[in-house]
């Protein structure tokens, strides 16, 4: 690898500290920096593979050498730039209230707005380049939420923050609503300190988590997370988990909403960020009625496009079921159920199921 003059001659500590006001510079709120070694790491992550708590993804299951061994994934990877970005919308107590409503949806709030994954790959390529011109020839790959890396992990040793019993990233003053982005490099940097854990004896996000998705503190079974139901689970939702889910369609936001620490989050100045196509406070009947040119249309740019137009459906449709009796969501149900295919007639047939009864439980009650 070879240095420019520019930096050639200065400490590992001053050339992180230069890499880092460029991070700033680029509208990054936190950069830290760390080694390529998650060795402590190790247990934890084969343990939770092998008790199947990643479901159907399939993939945290591959390349876990590489996962668990970054310098193996990217051969010379000598450190490891973590950066944060904060996606929070200012809504007030909204979000909270908007999960007892029985008319509207609820979109997990990093999703309200443009695609994540682009915006961050797009600056942190930027960020690679200017670091580059920086310091001269650099190996580097840049990620988020891609390939086989254990980000959360990475960001905590870099001190980004801690991962909580939840196991977001929870930064002391910053809460936990932000995307975490990586860059690989063959540059020997100063690392920093891992950040100290603050949960205590809190357990709030495991009282407040609906389908109790959180089995210990610091381990979740994503087969009972509504992230993962609504979002990576393909196949029809478990009878016993969809009541629970409530009007969330897409991602599940209780164990931050409700985190004592997220009192401190701070707002976003992306305007990338704001919700678009009314996301924040849509109605459950008019996704319902999307077509699936629709859905591509509307969810063009947006990370809810990749979950594809049934797994849409079929999280409105159990949305449905859990609200309560309306004639018109019993009358768009059975009207609808022709358009369908099997797959969600079976979730339909649930949901009319679900609003009959409690149908029924009205007239009794007014008997």
């Amino acid at each position: 690898m070879f240095l420019s003059p520019l930096v050639s001659n200065i400490s590992s500590q001053t050339l992180s500290q230069k890499i880092k006001r460029l991070g700033a510079e680029l509208g990054f709120q936190q950069v830290g920096i760390t080694d390529a070694k998650l060795d402590q790491h190790h247990s934890h992550y084969k343990k939770w593979i092998e008790q199947n708590y990643h479901g159907e993804m399939a993939y945290m299951a591959r390349n876990v050498d590489k996962r668990l061994h970054p310098d193996r994934m990217i051969p010379s990877t000598l450190s490891v730039i973590c950066v944060r970005l904060d996606y929070l919308i200012d809504e007030g107590d909204w979000p909270q209230k908007l999960l007892q409503s029985n008319e509207l949806a609820y979109v997990s709030r990093y999703a309200l707005g443009r695609d994540y994954h682009k915006l961050m790959r797009k600056r942190l390529q930027r960020y690679a380049t200017d670091i580059s011109a920086l310091v001269g020839d650099m190996g580097y790959r840049v990620f988020t939420d891609s390939a086989p890396v254990l980000e959360k992990a990475l960001a905590a040793k870099a001190g980004i923050g801690w991962q909580g019993k939840h196991s977001n990233i929870l930064h002391r003053d910053h809460g936990s609503w932000f995307f975490l982005g990586e860059i690989y490099t063959d540059l020997a940097l100063d690392i920093d300190k891992p950040a100290e854990n603050h949960c205590g004896s809190c357990t709030t996000c495991m009282e407040v988590c609906p389908t109790q998705a959180i089995v210990a503190p610091y381990v979740v079974d994503a087969r009972r997370c509504i992230s993962y139901l609504t979002i990576e689970h393909k196949s029809a939702i478990p009878l016993e988990l969809r009541a629970a889910i409530g009007n969330r369609i897409y991602g599940c936001d209780d164990c931050q909403l409700f985190c004592p620490w997220n009192r401190f989050a701070r707002i976003t100045q992306e305007a990338d960020f704001q919700p678009r196509h009314g996301l924040d406070k849509i109605s459950l009947l008019e996704c319902f009625t999307w077509s699936s040119d629709d859905f591509e249309q509307k969810m063009l740019g947006s990370a809810i496009r990749r979950i594809g137009y049934q797994s849409w459906i079929r999280n409105i449709v159990i949305a449905l079921g859990n609200a309560d009796y309306d004639p018109n969501i019993l009358a768009t149900l059975k009207s609808n159920y022709a358009i369908h295919n099997a797959f969600i007639q079976e979730h339909i047939d649930w949901a009319i199921l679900e609003q009959q009864g409690k149908k029924n439980e009205r007239l009794a009650g007014i008997h």
